[in-house]
């Protein structure tokens, strides 16, 4: 058995981005023949296993998944997997050369994590203005400093579990393939829970959280640990004001829905017909009109009052 399988999930990839993340796989310092390439081509327009060569890796397969959807392609790379540690990579996501041997020490030495994860550094294609900054969370970026931090949830010690807020992000998450199968096996006839992460247009993105959660309600721990870095490349587009404000809305509105779906409910359920008027008063609030920093603050409030709104 291999120690490793890499999952790459892609739908219609940026080619001068793609081949940088393969590049860097061709530089990890784990020998290859103890790790596993999975290209996902998830329903992309043109065929990708004729447009991107992975002959290089002796162990590299192009697997294609039809049915649209970032957790369609993560589940069908669980289901291919061979390895005893998975990880997955966005198709923008450039792995430090010890990303997969730190990866493997970690869970190796601590049997107990059913999920990890680091440092998320961004490469900008064009420079940010100062307000983007504010919303690098939304653009799964995070450097939480040098303290390793875990976190294990015990239902008879502790009544309410919560999602902490250095648990893995989908950009290189490591899982151990025992509990990434559990929660595979606990959605695959979910279409709701199937939908909480990117499909189509929609910037869902609630998929991790929904891994994470599943493996702390059944005794896995998560964690983050710092010697795990990579560098996410962030393209001009995800820095409008358009985008980020769509960005922080589905944001919002997939926290609270995944959250709901593992009955974790801190807020309360609001009236439907109250929606509007919520958004109104936000509106002016936030004074979304004023700079792109308050109308992404109002979009975001938006999406959580239609998230509170559609609660059980």
């Amino acid at each position: 058995m291999k120690k490793i399988s890499v999952i790459v999930c892609t739908h219609n990839p940026k080619e001068v981005y793609i081949s940088k993340v393969l590049e860097s796989l061709k530089e990890q310092t784990l020998p290859k023949q103890d790790w596993e390439l999975l290209l996902i081509d998830n329903a992309s327009t043109k065929m990708l296993c004729g447009a991107i060569d992975i002959s290089w890796h002796i162990n590299s397969r192009h697997i294609r998944e039809d049915l649209i959807g970032l957790t369609n392609a993560r589940l069908c790379g669980i289901r291919s997997s061979v390895s005893e540690i998975l990880i997955f990579v966005d198709d923008d996501n450039i792995l430090e050369p010890n990303y997969l041997e730190n990866a493997y020490t970690i869970m190796h030495e601590n049997p107990s994590l059913g999920s990890i994860g680091g440092k998320i550094l961004p490469n900008f294609e064009v420079d940010p203005e100062d307000w983007v900054k504010k919303f690098w969370v939304c653009l799964a970026l995070r450097d939480l400093g040098e303290e390793v931090q875990t976190y294990f949830y015990n239902k008879q010690t502790s009544d309410d579990m919560k999602h902490p807020l250095f648990a893995p992000i989908g950009a290189g998450m490591v899982l151990r393939k025992a509990a990434a199968t559990l929660y595979a096996d606990t959605i695959a006839n979910n279409l709701n829970r199937k939908a909480l992460d990117r499909t189509g247009n929609s910037l869902q993105s609630g998929g991790d959280c929904d891994i994470n959660l599943t493996l702390l309600k059944t005794g896995w721990g998560v964690g983050y640990f710092p010697q795990l870095k990579l560098t996410h490349l962030i393209s001009a587009r995800r820095l409008t004001k358009s985008y980020l404000a769509r960005l922080n809305y589905a944001s919002c509105r997939s926290w609270i829905e995944v959250l709901d779906f593992h009955n974790v409910r801190p807020w309360a359920k609001i009236p439907a017909w109250s929606v509007f008027p919520r958004k109104l008063k936000s509106f002016f609030s936030y004074q979304a009109w004023k700079n792109p920093e308050a109308f992404i603050h109002w979009k975001g409030s938006c999406g959580t009052f239609e998230g509170l709104a559609n609660l059980k």
